[in-house]
């Protein structure tokens, strides 16, 4: 997870820019976690609680609400009926998920 943390920070800079070189600063002012990593963590707070996937990731959500979600994204997380948007299909892997 730290792998992925760090690959999420790294490449926030070089994100929708079509960069395809492979020498590039790892770090630098701009790097930042993305909603990439706020999902993820909220994934993994669910699993190692034993929380429900969606009212997780909400949580998360609207505690980092400038991560860069897509609109789609945005529009589950504030709605108020979030079953019915068809982002769901993006966490309902996760949500059906037995927790172990």
């Amino acid at each position: 997870m730290i792998g992925a943390i760090a690959g999420d920070m790294i490449g926030s800079v070089y994100e929708h820019h079509g960069i395809k070189t492979t020498i590039f600063p790892l770090f630098s002012e701009g790097s930042r976690f993305t909603d990439d990593t706020v999902l993820t963590v909220a994934v993994a707070e669910s699993i190692m609680e034993q929380k429900d996937y969606g009212t997780t990731m909400r949580e998360y959500g609207r505690r980092y609400p400038l991560a860069g979600y897509s609109a789609l994204f945005l529009e589950w997380l504030y709605s108020p009926n979030p079953g019915h948007i068809t982002v769901l299909a993006m966490v309902q892997p996760c949500a059906s998920a037995p927790l172990v």
